[in-house]
């Protein structure tokens, strides 16, 4: 029975934190399952959105403009991932290796210091809800809201030309190259707007936090990656909508078993263990069973 309640007292926490990993979770399925580039940018890009956004708070700005830079910074750090793989010719994982290196030193630029309080600014949540601003369950409706729009315009936008387009190129370079398509372009594109979803997370959180930090992003891609091969398992992508819904899905239930993992008496600094542990094995499935091969396909 006290585990039961300790389960149920997290319930309205972890949804929050499921429900803004869920942006980071669409981050990286849109370059790993759409565009089938392997892409580590949103580890960086993550902390980027939150240091911009933390940043310009700090010095008077208001939430939503805050957060429309900060997503205009991840994105143009996809953009700087895809262009070095495109020009330069570099693997798509030493591409997102040597980005998010370098952002680490952009956000300690960006706000001067490793972290930035942010408890006496008015953030999203208080513009919002009011006075309901730090109860849970207030907040997890505000994001749900948020997530059914996002997940509407995405769905919306692989269905258009330039959409198309990018589902093309992941499915086959030659074939995309051979009908015409500038595959550069919507490479960067595609990973300018995951990274732009993963920055607007970051934004969230650091409102949600009260705080915003240089090391606010570690371990989020595998957290991610969890929660897109959880979504996918219990939803399939045998179409668009599955696809786009299935690291949301992934993302609740993920940190519902967070939760469940903490109840028991597991220790926070466990779970980091488990997460990888758990992608790790996921990933091996197809090989244990004899057939195909594990993990992701990698463009090189």
């Amino acid at each position: 029975m006290e585990t039961w309640n300790a389960f149920v007292s997290l319930i309205p926490v972890t949804l929050v934190q499921s429900l803004i990993y869920a942006f980071v979770a669409l981050a990286i399925m849109l370059p790993f399952r759409i565009l089938n580039f392997p892409d580590l940018t949103s580890e960086g890009s993550f902390p980027l959105g939150a240091c911009v956004c933390g940043a310009l708070m700090a010095v008077g700005w208001g939430p939503f403009p805050a957060m429309g830079l900060a997503m205009l910074a991840g994105f143009l750090a996809g953009c700087s991932t895809a262009w070095i793989h495109q020009k330069v010719k570099i693997n798509t994982l030493l591409c997102g290796i040597i980005v998010l290196t370098m952002l680490y030193s952009i956000n300690l630029r960006v706000m001067g210091q490793p972290n930035v309080p942010l408890f006496t600014f008015q953030n999203v949540f208080g513009l919002a809800l009011g006075e309901h601003k730090d109860e849970s369950w207030w907040q997890a409706g505000l994001l749900v809201a948020g997530i059914a729009i996002f997940c509407s315009l995405l769905f919306w936008f692989l269905h258009t030309q330039i959409g198309s387009a990018m589902r093309a190129v992941g499915s086959s370079l030659a074939m995309a190259r051979a009908q015409g398509i500038n595959v550069t372009l919507y490479t960067v594109i595609g990973l300018g707007l995951a990274n732009g979803l993963a920055a607007l997370s970051g934004a969230v959180l650091a409102q949600n936090q009260g705080f915003a930090d240089v090391n606010l992003g570690f371990g989020v891609l595998v957290n991610g990656l969890a929660a897109v091969i959880l979504g996918e398992t219990l939803i399939g992508t045998r179409t668009v909508l599955r696809q786009v819904l299935a690291p949301v899905v992934g993302a609740l239930v993920y940190y519902q078993v967070i939760s469940v993992a903490l109840a028991v008496g597991m220790r926070p600094s466990d779970l980091k263990f488990i997460t990888g542990l758990f992608v790790l094995l996921t990933l091996a499935i197809p090989a244990i069973r004899g057939g195909g091969e594990a993990g992701f396909r990698m463009r090189e």
